[in-house]
Order: C-alpha cells, then structure tokens, then sequence
C-alpha cells in the first residue's frame, strides 16, 4: 500500500508539473461530466446515507459500542467534539462562511426561488447541514464497529467483510484503499493550496507584505512543520490540543463578529434560514434537474449541490477514519447524534453570523462581497466594511488569519494520520516515520503545484479529488450495506469472529486506542506504548 499509493502520488505530480494546464482540461472536463450525467447518483446516495443514520440513531443498534462492552471513550466530550469538528468542515466554514450565502442571493435561481436572502441561507444550511456528516458517520461508524470491536485493521475496505470475508486482503481491498489515500491527500492539498493563498493576501492586507509565491512557499513551510510536529506527538498531545484552543480561538472570533454585526438580522437569518432548511429537506434532498429543464436550477445545482456532494463523498475516507479513530467506546447513538446534529447547530450560528452579516453589508455596499476575485478575500472585505477605527479591524483580521492557518494544520496532521493508518496496514498507530514522509509529501505537493502549475494544476487537483467521489459513492452504499449486515448478526447472537485471535486483540485493546475503563487502567503499566522503540 505504501509503495503503490506513493508511486500514484509522485505520477500525478510529475503529470502536474508537465502539462499543468492540459491536466485541468482533462480533470475539470471529468467532473464536469461525471456532474451531468451521474449527479444523480450523488443524490440518491447522500438521501440513503442521511435516511440510514437517522433509523440507526433511533434503532434497538443505537446502544451497541465501539468496543467491547466494558470499553469507555477515551477523550473527554469537549476534546472528542472539538477534533470531530476541525476534522469535518472546520476550514470550509471560515473559508466559505462570508462568501457563499453572499454570492447564493444574486443566483438566477435563489432570486427566482423566493426571498433572496432566506433562500441563499437555505440552501448554504442544505451544503453544510445534515447531508455531509451522514456520509462521514456511514465510514466512521463502519470502521469504529469493524476495528474497535471485531479486530480488522482501520482501512474502508475491511467495512466490506460481512460481504467479501478475506478478500478485502487482495487486490479489491487494496483499490479502494488507494483510492481513499488519493482522495485524501490531494484533497488535503487543494485545501492547503487555498489556503494559503488566502493567509498570504490576509497578511499583505493586514502588514503589507508581498502577496507571492515566496510568501506562499513561506507558509506552507511553517503550516507543514507545525503538522509534521502534530501528528509525530500523536492524537492526545497533538492533534487534540491543537483542536481544542483552535475550537476556543474560533468561537472568540464568532463572538466578535456577532458584536460587530447587525444582531437582529442575523438572529432572523438563523431562525428563517433554518426553518426554511428543515421545511424543504426532503425536496431539496431528491431534486436532479434534467437537461431539458430549468437551466437555471440545473446550473445551480451543478455547480454547488453535486459538486458539494462529490467533494465530500471524496473526503469521506479521511473525515470517516479520522473520526472512527477518535470514537473507542462511544455508543452507536452517541457517535450519530454528535456527527449529525452538534455540527449542524454550529454551521446554522456559523452562517448566521458571517454569511448573514455577509449578505447585509454586500446589499449597503452595493456587491461589494459577493464581487471579490476569489473566496478567500470576502472575509477580508467584510471586515473592511464595518465602521471602526483602522486598528481595530486590522486586529480582527489578524485573528481571522490565526483561526484559518490553525484550522488547516489541524486538518492537516489528522489528515496525514488517516494516511498513515491507509498506507500502514490499517494499524490506528502508525509509524512515525511513515507520519513525518505524509505529512511532509502535502507541503511539498502544495509547494510544487503552486510554484510550476498555479491556479491551473490546482483546479486540476481539486476536479481529480472531486471525480473520486463517484466510484467511492457507490463503495460507501456497499459499505452501508455491510454494517447493516454485521449489525444485524450481533443482535441475534449469529456474528462470527471475524479473524482468528482478534477477538481477544480486541478484548486485550492491542493496538487499539484503551478507554478510561477499569480493566485499561489497572493494566497501563503492564501495556507497552505502541509507537515504543520505533
């Protein structure tokens, strides 16, 4: 896995660096047609996985652990949420929290859909609400169930044993992790690459610095060292404590942007916005525009609703793994109610707040947000916006610049950890050199993108992540379907022990991250650290 994984890598970035612009062509042109003539595959899938954890939350599985029965999780809820939420869509949030509604309310489509403004919030809820966590709580459930208390390693294709047994040990295992590590990491490193390029024009904003490939270079450098040095210390010393003080930071800058904003408007947008969400759920969750309908709402749902759900569909592997990592001992309830709705109640405040604030001073402005030449900058220029004194609002930017900068090193070493875990055979505890060569091959496939190929092999990297989410949909269904079996035969007492001796390597917790249970603490000292002598 490692060596065919690297070798797919290194060939995409020597293709990157050749014919930069050719790629894009080619990749933009794949997703593009994967968009028209397979959307709806993307929509029948997020609806199942949405329907599915929905009657597991409320099912007679809802009790059933991640674990053996004695185990008990092993982060506090604060630390366990808080890595759960920078992993799943921390970054998109700051990224798109000004610009998306912003840009959704002078859509053909919104305007002739109703008020402008309620509509754009609607269907920025519908992106970022319920739909992408159902299909990141589909892997992650799996894979919690499958490692933690039935001993296979944590890789997506052991989710497949109930249908394929020892086959996911050949060569259709070995695909679909691969294809796993592909979405991953060059997913991962689009985000790095815009990322950066919104640090770099938020720092030549605030201090005047140059806005360029230097800069650029500069803080990829710095983000990937402080990932390298995140992901070595492990889950607990690093990625968990890097989580936390980035969820606080986060939520100081929500506070500032409430006070700072027109209050009453953005408590309106929440509350309509949200009612107007739930109201249409179900219709917005089956629309597939035909060609021969509304161009209008085909291109609309082209460019946002399908290529949202194929770009999380492709980051599925890692958010699903990350999160399963984090999760021994949680109960099935406890992991779909926390995946599902703690993260939609922070991204109805969240938008409320920035894109509601967005979208007020856009209209006083005269389009001033939604006309910015990229994402990155709409926040800049809401924050122009406000009528404060120069420093102030320079120092709101500065701690926009933090918060975005600590949220991509957190996806950035929990990412390089999922990596790790694919490439290392599914051991939740992965060498550590293995975790310094990944987290450092995403600064340098960043670095190299950006230097040779710009914004052209970075568009190219971003369509290739999003194309994968079409095969992998239709392996998330598989693995729906797998879970469902495996819990089934545990309810009626017909479950098989998956491998020989890994039912007592769960039992024993070899390998497997221990909970605060009775029996991991009376043997801590007796257990040897896994990463020991490595």
């Amino acid at each position: 896995m490692f060596f065919i994984a690297g070798a797919v890598v290194l060939a995409f970035i020597a293709v990157g660096i050749a014919v930069p612009e050719r790629l894009g062509e080619i990749t933009v042109a794949v997703r593009d047609g994967i968009g028209q003539n397979f959307g709806w595959i993307y929509v029948f899938s997020t609806t199942v996985f949405l329907v599915l954890s929905i009657w597991l939350l409320f099912s007679r599985f809802g009790s059933i652990r991640l674990g053996p029965d004695s185990s008990r999780p092993e982060f506090t809820t604060v630390a366990w949420f808080a890595m759960l939420f920078t992993a799943g869509m921390g970054i998109g949030l700051v990224f798109y929290g000004v610009y998306e509604p912003s840009l959704h309310m002078h859509d053909p489509f919104i305007t002739a859909s109703g008020d402008p403004q309620t509509t754009a919030m609607q269907y920025t809820l519908f992106h970022w609400g319920l739909h992408p966590w159902a299909i990141y709580i589909v892997l992650g459930l799996a894979l919690g169930y499958f490692c933690f208390r039935k001993g296979l390693p944590m890789r997506p294709a052991s989710a497949l044993y109930p249908l394929i047994g020892d086959r996911i040990h050949g060569w259709i295992g070995n695909l679909i992790d691969i294809l796993a590590v592909f979405g991953t990491l060059f997913g991962l490193a689009t985000s790095l690459g815009l990322g950066t390029q919104q640090i770099s024009y938020g720092l030549n904003h605030v201090f005047g610095l140059p806005d360029g490939q230097l800069m650029q270079i500069a803080i990829i450098c710095v983000i990937t060292a402080i990932a390298v040095t995140s992901v070595v210390a492990g889950v607990d010393k690093g990625i968990r404590r890097l989580a936390v003080t980035n969820m606080w930071m986060a939520a100081v800058l929500l506070l500032v942007m409430f006070l700072l904003g027109p209050k009453l408007f953005m408590i309106s947008m929440m509350s309509t916005g949200l009612g107007e969400y739930l109201q249409n759920i179900v219709q917005m969750s089956l629309s597939f525009f035909s060609p021969q309908g509304d161009p209008d709402a085909k291109a609309f749902s082209e460019g946002w609703s399908i290529f949202y759900w194929g770009w999380w569909i492709s980051w599925s592997p890692f958010v699903g793994m990350f999160l399963a990592r984090i999760s021994y001992g949680r109960t099935v309830r406890e992991f779909i109610a926390a995946s599902l709705f703690a993260p939609l109640g922070v991204s109805v405040i969240w938008f409320g707040v920035f894109g509601g604030t967005g979208m007020f001073y856009d209209e006083a402005t005269g389009g001033a947000i939604s006309g910015v030449d990229n994402e990155g900058a709409a926040t800049f220029a809401l924050i122009d916006s406000f009528p404060l004194p120069t420093a102030v609002l320079q120092l709101v930017a500065l701690l926009t610049i933090l918060v975005v900068a600590i949220f991509f090193i957190t996806s950035s070493d929990s990412g390089s950890l999922v990596v790790d875990m694919l490439t290392n055979g599914g051991d939740p505890h992965p060498v550590r050199a293995q975790r310094i060569f990944w987290a450092s091959m995403e600064g340098v496939i960043t670095i190299v993108l950006l230097v040779i190929g710009g914004s052209a092999a970075l568009t190219a990297l971003q369509a290739a992540a999003v194309s994968t989410g079409l095969p992998f949909a239709i392996v998330l269904l598989f693995i729906a379907a797998g879970l469902l079996k495996a819990l089934a035969a545990e309810r009626t007492g017909t479950a098989p022990v998956v491998r020989a001796g890994s039912k007592e390597a769960v039992e024993r917790g070899d390998r497997i991250p221990v909970g605060r249970n009775e029996e991991a603490e009376s043997s801590a000292e007796e257990t040897p650290d896994p990463d020991e002598g490595k």
